[in-house]
C-alpha cells in the first residue's frame, strides 16, 4: 500500500517536490522506481516530471511506463 492518502494529488503534478515526503512516495510509486532511483535522477536532470520519466525509462530494468503497479 502506498504511503500517501489515496486521494493525494501534488500541488504541481508537472514538478516533484523531493522534500516533501508524502509527495516523495507519491512519485516513487507512481513512477515505479525506488526512492534513491527517483532522488539520484532528481538531482540530475531537475524536478519536471517529463524530464524525471525519460531519465527513468533509460535506467536498466526500468518499467515500461504502462506496466500495471
Amino acid at each position: 500500500m502506498p504511503d500517501f492518502p489515496p486521494d493525494f494529488q501534488p500541488l504541481d503534478p508537472g514538478r516533484i517536490q523531493a522534500d516533501d515526503p508524502v509527495e516523495f512516495a507519491f512519485w516513487c510509486w507512481t513512477l515505479r522506481c525506488s526512492e534513491q532511483h527517483l532522488l539520484q535522477v532528481v538531482q540530475r536532470v531537475g524536478p519536471h516530471v517529463t524530464k524525471v520519466r525519460e531519465a527513468l525509462a533509460n535506467l536498466p530494468g526500468a518499467a515500461p511506463p504502462d506496466a500495471p503497479h
